[in-house]
């Protein structure tokens, strides 16, 4: 580059130095023309010129020539030839010439033009003027020719020649010294590497970023997007100017000012496992780089894990109870009551069988109805109870099982926890129905409540795992996150309605999501 950058420089000085040189001389030369045509036309007009050549019998041409000399020596041109009509010379700075021909063009002087041109006469080439002389009457009666010859033109080039020749060495110098510095600067920012090593290593980082299976963001210290690879646009939605749109709890966690691994972020429709780290290069912080990871899937499948794992316990405790409820028969048959042990056995039986009638007719998802049943299983064991409203009645094939089962089970998790939180009794109430084009699920429960803002606040797009701070307890987490994903997915509303009596408890929180409800032809 350096190189590169003397060889423009020196070819842009060359081209210069000519141009300057080519200009000095037309300048030199425009100056010397108009030097001799004046003194030529002041020579003519002098007195004794015109009178002399008007009247060469009288002429006193010795006093002629003694003026021509004088200003000739004064003015510093290099000849004044004065002539009459036969173009024989008066005057000439060589004697022995005086009496000649003048030697040059003269016709169009004579009458009574002007003749301005570069000629070789009796001095050698030179730059000359030629003018008309007249007379009293106003007639040409001769010609005066004043020159300059060709070496004094080029000395007095000569003479500017050095200032131009310091000027474009200057120029030189500030050139080389420039461009010097400039590549200096350019290896400094290249961190040394030549033009190849830095396009390698640019396409071989650029392969590396898309190949990877995280999503990769790196933004600058002021926090404007720099690298986005393939997985990261896959994963996060996109602006109008296909940037990738950083949601509220991204952009959040970015503007912390805190390294964060794993942070689960919770978004319209992916779970992201985040980590953010500030990336520094000699002690100062360059960026922000960071990774994402799509656990959406993975989260599904615990979610399921988790259903199943709590219904297997609901059931081995459920098995251990009913172990223990039979050998209460047994030992009442035993002792000889078989109506009091007829009576135990029933009773338990009614109360179990309750829920499941209850559940079974009205709900016709069997997703929803056995995660009903497991979940009171699991309340019951945890000493909360939970109880089916009446009046719940829900079609299967409204919404898909997945989102109905995220939002009633994530639903009753939280309430089960804020129940456990508040004395005795504890209990929770749910409440599912469709009407009026949606389906609306009710979950009530014992506990001290949950204000509205902090619901919505769980429940808005790309709500992260660190702001799970609901309660103490450290409830109302990422489920309910994941509840706000499927409400905002089907266009549908959350809200948390204020107790109206003292049965209410806490406060009862409402989903509802909008549905096409089959015709009913009669």
């Amino acid at each position: 580059m350096l190189v590169l950058q003397l060889l423009v420089v020196g070819v842009v000085l060359l081209a210069a130095t000519a141009a300057l040189g080519w200009q000095l001389r037309t300048d030199t030369r425009r100056d010397a023309t108009t030097e001799v045509t004046d003194v030529a036309v002041a020579v003519a007009q002098a007195p004794d010129v015109r009178a002399g050549l008007a009247d060469p019998a009288t002429a006193d041409r010795a006093g002629v020539r003694e003026h021509v000399e004088a200003v000739r020596r004064a003015t510093g041109v290099s000849f004044i030839t004065v002539m009459d009509r036969d173009r024989v010379r008066w005057t000439h700075p060589d004697p022995d010439r005086v009496g000649q021909r003048f030697v040059g063009n003269a016709a169009a002087a004579l009458a009574g033009g002007e003749v301005v041109e570069t000629y070789t006469g009796t001095l050698g080439p030179s730059v000359r003027a030629v003018v008309p002389v007249r007379g009293p009457e106003g007639t040409v009666v001769g010609a005066v020719a004043a020159g300059v010859v060709t070496r004094s033109v080029t000395r007095d080039l000569l003479d500017r020649l050095p200032v131009l020749v310091l000027a474009l060495a200057l120029a030189l110098a500030l050139s080389v010294v420039g461009s010097w510095a400039l590549s200096r600067w350019v290896r400094r920012r290249t961190h040394g590497l030549e033009p190849a090593e830095v396009t390698r290593l640019w396409e071989v980082n650029d392969a590396v970023l898309h190949s990877l299976r995280e999503g990769l963001v790196v933004l600058d210290p002021a926090g404007r997007v720099q690298v986005v690879n393939d997985e990261a646009r896959r994963l996060l939605p996109t602006a109008a100017d296909g940037t990738p749109e950083l949601g509220p709890a991204l952009r959040r966690l970015l503007d912390g000012g805190e390294d964060v691994v794993d942070d689960v972020q919770v978004t319209d429709d992916r779970v992201l496992v985040v980590s953010r780290l500030d990336a520094h290069w000699e002690g100062r912080r360059v960026g922000t780089v960071v990774t994402l990871r799509d656990h959406t899937e993975l989260q599904a499948l615990t979610r399921d894990l988790d259903a199943v794992r709590g219904l297997a316990e609901a059931l081995r405790s459920q098995a251990h109870e009913a172990a223990n409820r039979l050998h209460v028969v047994v030992r009442l048959v035993e002792q000889g009551r078989p109506e009091r042990a007829v009576e135990f056995a029933t009773a338990e039986l009614a109360a179990a069988q309750q829920l499941t009638d209850l559940v079974v007719a009205d709900v016709a998802d069997p997703a929803v109805a056995a995660l009903l049943i497991g979940k009171s299983a699991q309340a019951a064991e945890r000493g909360v109870e939970l109880e089916v409203e009446p009046d719940t009645a829900l079609a299967e094939g409204l919404l898909p099982a997945r989102d109905l089962v995220t939002v009633v089970g994530n639903l009753v998790d939280n309430a089960v926890e804020a129940a456990l939180e508040a004395p005795g009794p504890r209990w929770v109430r749910v409440r599912i129905g469709a009407a009026g084009g949606r389906v609306a699920v009710h979950v009530t429960d014992s506990g001290p409540g949950l204000p509205a803002g902090r619901l919505e606040r769980a429940m808005e797009r790309g709500w992260s795992r660190k702001e799970q701070r609901l309660s103490p307890a450290g409830a109302h987490g990422l489920g309910l996150a994941l509840v706000g994903q499927v409400v905002r997915r089907h266009g549908g509303t959350v809200r948390v309605q204020e107790p109206v009596t003292l049965d209410d408890g806490g406060g009862t929180v409402v989903v509802e999501l909008p549905v096409e409800l089959p015709v009913v032809r009669s």
